[in-house]
């Protein structure tokens, strides 16, 4: 247990809600992720998320992609930030309570 949100490298934080960041990334790797998994989503909503420390940051992200269907998506953002994200996996078929987990 972390209580005072430390980041430890290599272990996953625990799941915070989402915040206005969080759905900026989200929002800059949706089209990948669109073209990665041939859907186009008519709602793009980041609920929670958890981090990482690598050699930067991996974001665990949990998303509301409306009708009650959700999919998780794991981005690196790397040591220059905003600039340098990368969509490094995601979990289709999800619902609202399940945990983010690491996903390679």
């Amino acid at each position: 247990m972390n209580p005072d949100n430390v980041k430890i490298k290599g272990g996953l934080s625990e799941a915070r809600p989402a915040t206005p960041e969080i759905q900026e990334i989200a929002d800059k790797v949706r089209p990948l992720l669109e073209e990665k998994t041939n859907e186009k989503y008519e709602k793009f909503k980041a609920v929670e998320y958890k981090s990482q420390v690598v050699a930067g940051q991996n974001l665990f992200i949990k998303m509301d992609v409306g009708h009650g269907c959700f999919l998780h998506i794991k981005v690196f953002r790397g040591l220059s930030g905003e600039d340098d994200l990368k969509l490094q996996g995601y979990q289709t078929n999800k619902t609202k309570d399940d945990e983010l987990t690491y996903i390679i």
